[in-house]
């Protein structure tokens, strides 16, 4: 049963072998890869560069995690996908109301911004909020290095 959204994949090329990224959940990449006699691997994005580089850094298949994000001590980045997302996100909900006064009406029934944009990522800085982005711009930030994990599809000729 296919549980990825195909439409959310990267494919990067790389001489004889394609490169699939995007998946929403470490298990999503495993479906793929047993569907398409595909192996699984970890990708990094590398010092805010799009070019996907084959590593085991981040130990994503060890620690069966699909995305992980490094970028100093000081930095922390909360996936969608993580537990903690929901609580952060929550408490920045509730920050927002309190700034602009929303009615318990619009409090209850709030717009989710943080929930519906793409793919989104709380970025923390020394455990403080600094901002929210999505998962394609965190390879650009802070020159993070970005780990997603990927399944590699050899290309037949």
């Amino acid at each position: 049963m296919e549980t990825y959204n195909s439409e959310k994949l990267v494919k990067y090329q790389i001489d004889n072998q394609e490169i699939i990224v995007g998946f929403a959940t470490f298990k999503d990449a495993v479906n793929y890869a047993a569907h398409n006699k595909g192996n699984l691997v970890e990708v990094g994005f590398k010092g805010g560069n799009d070019n996907p580089q084959l590593t085991n850094e981040a130990e994503l298949i060890d620690r069966k995690i699909h995305y992980f994000v490094e970028a100093g001590p000081e930095y922390r980045f909360i996936h969608s996908s993580d537990p903690e997302f929901r609580d952060f996100a929550d408490q920045l909900q509730e920050r927002k109301s309190e700034l602009i006064e929303e009615s318990p009406e619009e409090k209850y029934f709030a717009n989710a911004e943080i929930e519906i944009s793409e793919d989104p990522i709380i970025v923390l800085k020394n455990d403080e909020f600094e901002s929210v982005t999505s998962r394609e711009r965190s390879k650009y930030l802070k020159q993070a290095n970005v780990y997603e994990i990927g399944v590699l599809k050899h290309i037949e000729a």
